[in-house]
């Protein structure tokens, strides 16, 4: 059985969720952190499409190869400061949802490294990464 072509179900949709981006890239969030983001969700969710484009991008945008290859292990790393591993904590928290997980001390750390319209965008951006790699995966 052939994919569903989203793009032609849906393209009302798809043009939404597009622009979103383009509303939380209007928000102060540096394309590095963007890029790690992204990737270290679409790992997680283990879209392989995801993880090709956004390794590429992440590339593009000036990022390392030994960053990007120790991204998976970020909290094994001192590749990775302050900033990046709180909102790294948070992608994950935002993707693996447990019970048990303390968000009170997770926007804490995010408190002490970003502003809220950061984590706001932040947030967003986890949200919607999380949301495209279930469209990609259900392609799987």
């Amino acid at each position: 059985m052939s994919d569903i072509r989203y793009e032609q179900q849906i393209p009302a949709v798809l043009s939404a969720l597009g622009a979103v981006h383009h509303a939380i890239d209007e928000r102060p969030l540096e394309r590095k952190l963007h890029h790690l983001v992204t990737l270290r969700a679409s790992q997680i969710n283990g879209c392989a499409f995801c993880v090709r484009m956004h390794t590429r991008e992440a590339r593009e945008d000036g990022e390392t190869n030994e960053r990007l290859d120790r991204l998976v292990v970020w909290r094994h790393s001192t590749d990775f400061g302050e900033r990046e591993r709180a909102a790294l904590a948070w992608t994950e928290a935002l993707t693996h949802l447990h019970p048990d997980t303390d968000y009170a001390a997770l926007r804490a750390q995010l408190r002490a490294c970003f502003t809220e319209p950061e984590i706001a965008a932040l947030t967003a951006t986890v949200a919607m990464i999380n949301l495209w790699n279930r469209f990609q995966v259900a392609r799987h």
